[in-house]
């Protein structure tokens, strides 16, 4: 089986440790929780690539310029269908929408289809929850984003994913052009 790609933000250690915190707080009785080392966020699955559309993405990757952001994560929800628990923001910044969806316009001419569905900023704190399992509480964290990665999930036990590059988000530079070529 090969591995199967995604761009996702990859939390810090301190983020991970909260997110660690969370999880142990649920009382994940028969759930399948994620491993820390593999909590992480979305922003656009690709799947398996053969070697010459992952080079065509990564180059697409390369032109995604997003200035650093924060993420309030203040909700936990489970989603009943898939047995999903999960953590994330009450409402999605506007620059998360904005870094996902230039990430999949760019990645559009590698042949990586357009998702249909809105976009959902989530991240996975267990698998296989029961729908008694309520996850309200009083929770949250700020996550300050500096950057994403290019991840690749492998089949066998825990941690699964493995950061392959990662890209740097940086603030626009507000000097200028060094040189504007203007007459003297």
């Amino acid at each position: 089986m090969s591995e199967r790609l995604f761009f996702a933000l990859w939390p810090e250690d301190a983020e991970r440790n909260a997110l660690a915190r969370l999880q142990g707080s649920l009382g994940l009785h028969g759930a399948r929780p994620t491993h820390p080392a593999d909590l992480h966020l979305t922003l656009v699955f690709l799947g398996a690539l053969a070697p010459e559309r992952r080079s065509c993405c990564e180059a697409a990757a390369d032109q995604v310029q997003a200035a650093p952001f924060a993420i309030p994560l203040s909700r936990v929800g489970l989603w009943p269908r898939p047995r999903i628990l999960w953590c994330g923001p009450a409402v999605t910044p506007p620059e998360l929408l904005t870094l996902a969806d230039g990430l999949a316009e760019a990645l559009v001419p590698c042949g990586v289809p357009r998702e249909t569905r809105p976009y959902a900023a989530h991240i996975t704190l267990a698998r296989q929850a029961r729908a008694e399992l309520d996850p309200r509480q009083e929770w949250s964290l700020t996550w300050p984003v500096t950057g994403f990665v290019l991840a690749a999930s492998r089949p066998g036990p825990p941690p699964r994913y493995r950061v392959m590059r990662r890209w740097a988000l940086s603030a626009p530079s507000e000097s200028g052009p060094l040189c504007d070529n203007a007459p003297l």
